[in-house]
């Protein structure tokens, strides 16, 4: 261990005592952290524990502000007050002078700042604590932001990186109270998101992928990136000249149609989620300008979010589901998606979803934010850790959906999204006339029948396990393999039949779903055959 790690060591202990965490390292034995038992009350249950850390990573500087930040979009893993609180965390330092900058731009771009920019601005136009943003002209005459990197932030990173994994490591080992809250887990995540935020390679991708993917819409505008003048350390792009969102609420000008607007603004979002599966993963007020003739511009497409084919159908099927208040069809959703295990027990999940279908949607469809915001909630009181495609998908929608009620507050969010979840699941199901009618039956059956197989793969794997015992008295292996293969089958029939009887859903025959009939008949048919097969021994 270096001087600069047993330096900053001392800093950051020096700083969880300061603001009350010094319990956590009271009582060490070989560098364990352990709980004092002689705590007066819990450190959890302290009404002053979100603005006590907030103040902590602050004063820690840029990775524990950065940690800090993230953690602000996610309040299924630390609680609506701490995440709540993190929002304040701000994410400036001093400006580095213009020298350093000429420096590291000349370094990173193997060239004379003279030699590649006609004009170069020496004053920073923003600052933030990884890099600051500089006004410049090309030498062929277009108009540019110049993102660079702060020297020395990588380095420093990587000792807090190493300091934070072994402290909550360790926390997560010998202190139970904290366990709920998955440490380990949100350093990994921090780690993998910090990383990606310091390579502006990342960025510059993003601004490609996403234009090309607004290429055909011209009320959508994305940055231009010139690559020739951009590194792992500095980004060079078209430097846009428009109004900022938030100016736009509360300007009186005609200049901007406010409703469109706002229409504007959800339906690429959207588009970005459910049609592209690849979105701005921040796109609040502040990185949102409103150009000429009503066009969205986005900025600062440092994070985004990426989903894959499978989860946009899932997910579009979760709001189909969250819009009709379906509280059975939404767990079985959840089951399916693997968020919540099958052999939870539901009973009060239920209840509360009830409770907030009634408290935050009824009568009230366009407000997705609230019940999006209150489902997280939920979930982490239920100890539900969510994936982390789900929650940044939701914490877009809720900027999203904020942006929008600020300029139009008569917007309908679900009228605007209904016709873009339609248009993707009438392209993956074929089920166009269905989907206004029974969606939560569509979707249950259309889940069973994907999920039988990986049913059937799972008894497999618990009977060569052992988990599970079968005796055949049989002379020859084939025969083995087609009766054990047909029982299975029939185990699994009867299973799902069963289920869908318990459920009662979709079309009815006999006071009976029919998929649940049908389902019953192919079993005492496949069952005929079985029985037939061992008599004759065939």
């Amino acid at each position: 261990m270096d001087k600069e790690m047993k330096k900053r060591i001392r800093e950051i202990t020096a700083a969880m005592r300061k603001y009350g965490f010094g319990n956590l390292l009271k009582r060490t034995i070989k560098e364990k952290i352990l709980p004092s038992k002689d705590d007066e009350y819990d450190i959890l249950l302290d009404p002053e524990l979100p603005v006590n850390l907030r103040l902590m990573f602050q004063e820690l500087g840029t990775s524990f502000i950065k940690l800090g930040q993230l953690l602000s979009t996610r309040p299924d893993m630390v609680g609506e007050r701490i995440a709540t609180e993190f929002e304040k965390l701000q994410d400036d330092n001093p400006p580095i002078s213009f020298d350093e900058v000429k420096r590291i731009i000349e370094g990173e771009l193997n060239s004379n700042i003279e030699d590649l920019f006609a004009e170069f601005s020496e004053k920073s136009l923003a600052t933030a604590s990884i890099g600051q943003v500089h006004v410049a002209k090309l030498i062929t005459g277009e108009k540019v932001a110049v993102k660079v990197q702060k020297e020395g932030i990588a380095d420093s990173l990587e000792y807090d990186l190493a300091i934070m994994k072994h402290l909550v490591s360790q926390i997560h080992k010998h202190n139970e109270n904290f366990r709920k809250y998955n440490l380990p887990g949100m350093i990994d995540e921090f780690d993998h998101s910090i990383h990606i935020e310091l390579d502006f390679t990342n960025e510059l991708i993003n601004m490609r992928h996403m234009a090309e993917n607004f290429s055909e819409d011209e009320t959508i505008h994305i940055p231009i990136a010139y690559s020739n003048y951009c590194t792992p350390k500095v980004l060079t792009m078209e430097f846009i000249e428009g109004t900022p969102l938030h100016e736009v609420y509360e300007s009186d000008s005609e200049e901007f149609d406010k409703p469109l607007l706002a229409k504007r603004a959800v339906e690429s979002f959207m588009k970005q989620v459910l049609i592209d599966g690849y979105f701005h993963a921040d796109p609040h007020a502040g990185n949102i300008m409103i150009l000429k003739d009503n066009i969205v511009c986005y900025l600062d497409l440092g994070s985004v979010g990426i989903l894959d084919d499978d989860f946009r159908n899932d997910l579009c099927e979760l709001l189909m589901l969250l819009a009709d208040k379906d509280v059975n069809g939404l767990i079985n959703q959840f089951m399916y998606m693997g968020i919540i295990s099958y052999n939870m027990d539901t009973t009060n999940l239920k209840r509360d979803l009830r409770e907030m279908f009634f408290r935050y949607f009824e009568g009230n469809s366009s407000k997705l934010n609230e019940i999006l915001d209150k489902l997280l909630d939920l979930m982490q009181d239920y100890g539900v850790i969510l994936p982390n495609e789900f929650v940044s998908m939701s914490r877009g929608i809720s900027m999203i959906e904020s942006d929008a009620s600020s300029l139009d507050s008569n917007m309908d969010f679900m009228a605007i999204i209904e016709p873009i979840v339609k248009e993707v699941m009438e392209e993956k199901t074929n089920i166009k006339d269905s989907l206004m009618n029974k969606k939560g039956s569509i979707i249950y059956y259309k889940n069973m029948l994907k999920t039988l197989p990986s049913l059937l793969t799972n008894i497999v794997h618990k009977i060569n396990n052992g988990d599970m015992k079968l005796k055949f008295e049989i002379d020859r292996l084939d025969r083995l393999v087609s009766k054990f293969s047909l029982v299975v089958i029939i185990a699994a029939l009867l299973m799902s039949s069963s289920i869908v009887m318990t459920i009662n859903r979709g079309p009815m025959l006999f006071d009976m779903p029919l998929i649940a009939v049908l389902g019953y008949i192919v079993t005492f048919i496949l069952g005929m055959i079985s029985v037939i097969n061992y008599l004759y021994g065939r």
